[in-house]
């Protein structure tokens, strides 16, 4: 069952639309599908809404801290609500995964993500929930820095929005603790990938 769901990104408009944020606009997806304002909260370091689903306190969050301290607003609430790593889920940005296409794991290394890094840190355990959503490889690792800090284009922004809406689906599952269930709905919605060009037959002379 997960009790906390957060999203990571930067604060400040200059960051709001780059590709580091994508888990803060799932978070703001799930806001609104929930009906739910987020509200700045100092003690968590965060935007923080709270609700009860199916007699279950659920709680959303955005750090604000920027992304390498990430850590320090999820084990805040997470320690003081007594949230257990399994119970909670992290929305992020994922190099290795296409816009588009959206993954969810339970466990495993960082992979060089600072947010996770600073969850993994903070927590004592890598044993939380994390939704990849893919916003691609710019296919040079020193570029890497600059490609999550700038917006996507036009097309991979809304391959990644449609990604977004799709992974909402699993929200019934995940709440009731179906987790199986939830990946499964995360990863059957995934569009078909373009199949590449047959090559032309060759011509008979």
């Amino acid at each position: 069952m997960i009790k906390l769901f957060v999203g990571l990104g930067n604060p400040g408009p200059e960051y709001e639309d780059t590709r580091h944020n994508a888990g803060f606009w799932w978070i703001d997806a799930l806001a609104r599908e929930l009906k739910l304002s987020l509200v700045p909260d100092k003690g968590y370091h965060a935007q923080v809404a709270r609700t009860s689903l199916h007699g279950q306190t659920v709680w959303l969050l955005k750090p604000q801290t920027f992304m390498n301290l990430s850590g320090k607003s999820v084990a805040a609430l997470a320690r003081f609500f007594k949230i257990q790593p399994q119970e909670i889920l992290v929305a992020h940005d994922e190099l290795d995964i296409v816009p588009g296409q959206v993954k969810l794991k339970r466990g495993g290394s960082h992979a060089g993500h600072n947010g996770l890094r600073d969850i993994h840190a903070q927590l004592g355990s890598p044993d939380y929930w994390r939704l990849r959503l893919g916003v691609g490889h710019p296919g040079v690792k020193s570029e890497v820095v600059n490609w999550v800090l700038k917006k996507p284009s036009p097309e991979h922004r809304a391959a990644i929005d449609d990604c977004i809406a799709r992974a909402l689906k699993a929200l019934p599952a995940l709440i009731a603790g179906e987790m199986d269930k939830a990946t499964l709905l995360v990863h059957t919605s995934q569009p078909p990938r373009p199949k590449p060009p047959r090559p032309a037959a060759p011509s008979i002379p």
